[in-house]
């Protein structure tokens, strides 16, 4: 399974942003997005941005995350 992660550009260095993901900062590219700017959310996945997105759903994406990890880890071992 593929999963993008949200996460807020802190800075831009020709077309690699560096991108704040809860709590690290990760460099991601930007050659597939247009206009991303400082303060933009996007979704990072292999190493690339893949789409803009609002703050908010960077927020709701970021608390389902942490929803699935709460019932991983309260899954009955196996």
């Amino acid at each position: 399974m593929c999963l993008s992660i949200p996460g807020k550009v802190m800075s831009i260095e020709n077309e690699i942003a560096t991108v704040s993901v809860g709590g690290s900062e990760v460099q991601a590219g930007l050659q597939l997005l247009d206009d991303v700017r400082i303060g933009d959310y996007v979704l990072v996945h292999s190493g690339f941005a893949l789409q803009k997105i609002s703050e908010e759903e960077a927020a709701r994406t970021l608390e389902l995350i942490r929803e699935l990890e709460d019932l991983a880890d309260n899954e009955p071992p196996v």
